[in-house]
């Protein structure tokens, strides 16, 4: 239903406006009354109150602010908004659970993921909505738009083109590239996954994973365990565990086949979850409680489907010593605004040429350690409300960034 239906105006041809905000008390929607007019700007961070003022920050004395930075053009970052703003690109085609509804209404979830950024991190970031789904144009377009900002977050961008296009905008860009989807979710999983495996008395070496969904989160949900030293996982499509004695399999889940599964297992989700340790759901299908029940002692079960969990917390909890979900009603929600902001912002204070999977792994080794003392079943993950999250990640990835040498400050 269109906004202008739900709340509208009080100088509505309707006149249906009844209320003080000029909306009907029968219609009203909360969600409309927020969103009315965006929910961001843009604001000045310097004064112009006169003729001084005025020249100062534009015509003439912006002039020599240009004239240095065309000598030296590493003075962009000390002289503009470049190192502290960050492009958020979305084509629309994989928006939250709704997918491919287009740019315009995709500009909502851009939005509130730009203020997500300043709340949580402090770093500015600017909604781009493209209106384009081919993966060259979209990485040209971002390639000539890169000047502007400090950082690329690609959202919302369907599989299997969102690996294409963030491969190929590392290659051709010196600024950090971030699919969110894929690696926010990854590095959010191992932070929570490290905490309760350590409130069982295991370490990750000792665990066998099962992942459900082979899309953008799988797949890097797959890589950083494996890089952070996971005994074993086997991630499972539509048609089961993906091995590679599958002959259907695309490049990326031929990839995918290469680095996971050391078992060698094939056949169903359902019997890939017997005796395994781990359970990650990132598919929005439905996993059985048959075959919950064949799981390890004292499993894991990180149900992240929104809005319905792949298994409920009310049929997890009967067999499960850890229970997570993407839900913000539920304990341990698994939500990638624990990682983004500060992310972005560690690699941007020492403004870093890209985001490595050394940085990603610190990021949720820091995100674990803030609450490691405080651990619970309900507990083995951080508040995105926690205000020492977004601190320990930026530190920890500013450190990582300048081991890995790819700091530039």
């Amino acid at each position: 239903m269109a906004a202008e239906i739900v709340n509208p105006r009080s100088d509505s041809e309707t006149g249906a406006g009844g209320g003080a905000d000029g909306t009907s008390g029968e219609l009203f929607d909360p969600a409309f009354a927020l969103h009315r007019g965006g929910k961001m700007a843009i604001q000045s961070t310097v004064p112009v109150r006169d003729k001084d003022d005025l020249s100062l920050a534009y015509t003439p004395g912006v002039a020599k602010v240009c004239s240095a930075i065309a000598e030296r053009p590493e003075l962009v970052h000390d002289y503009t908004w470049k190192s502290q703003v960050v492009a958020v690109v979305t084509d629309g085609t994989a928006v939250l659970g709704l997918g491919d509804i287009g740019p315009e209404a995709s500009l909502p979830v851009m939005e509130g993921k730009a203020i997500l950024f300043k709340q949580f991190g402090g770093v500015d970031a600017v909604p781009i909505a493209l209106a384009t789904t081919d993966a060259d144009e979209i990485v040209d377009t971002v390639v000539r738009l890169a000047p502007s900002f400090g950082g690329v977050n690609l959202e919302d961008i369907s599989a299997p083109r969102c690996f294409e296009i963030e491969r190929k905008l590392k290659e051709r860009l010196d600024i950090p590239v971030f699919h969110d989807d894929q690696h926010g979710t990854a590095v959010v999983t191992l932070a929570a996954l490290r905490n309760a495996a350590k409130l069982t008395d295991r370490s990750l070496g000792e665990l066998r994973a099962v992942i459900s969904g082979a899309g953008a989160a799988g797949v890097a949900i797959a890589r950083i365990l494996v890089e952070a030293g996971i005994g074993d996982v086997a991630v499972c499509d539509r048609k089961g565990v993906v091995s590679a004695d599958r002959g259907d399999l695309t490049d990326v889940k031929r990839e995918l086949a290469g680095f996971t599964n050391k078992a060698g297992l094939t056949g169903s989700l359902e019997q890939a979850l017997d005796g395994a340790d781990v359970f990650i759901g990132v598919s929005g299908g439905t996993v059985p409680e048959e075959a919950v029940a064949k799981m390890a002692k004292d499993s894991m079960i990180f149900a992240m489907a929104n809005p319905n969990p792949e298994i409920h917390p009310d049929v997890a909890h009967k067999y499960a010593a850890v229970v997570a979900t993407g839900r913000s009603d539920f304990p341990n929600q698994i939500n990638n605004v624990l990682a983004f902001p500060g992310i972005f912002a560690g690699a941007m204070q020492v403004r870093a040429a890209q985001i490595t999977e050394g940085m990603k792994l610190a990021a949720a080794e820091a995100l674990a350690a803030v609450v490691a003392d405080e651990l619970s079943a309900d507990k083995v993950i951080p508040s995105p409300f926690d205000e020492r999250v977004a601190p320990a990640v930026t530190a920890a990835v500013a450190a990582a960034a300048r081991a890995e040498g790819v700091a530039r400050r």
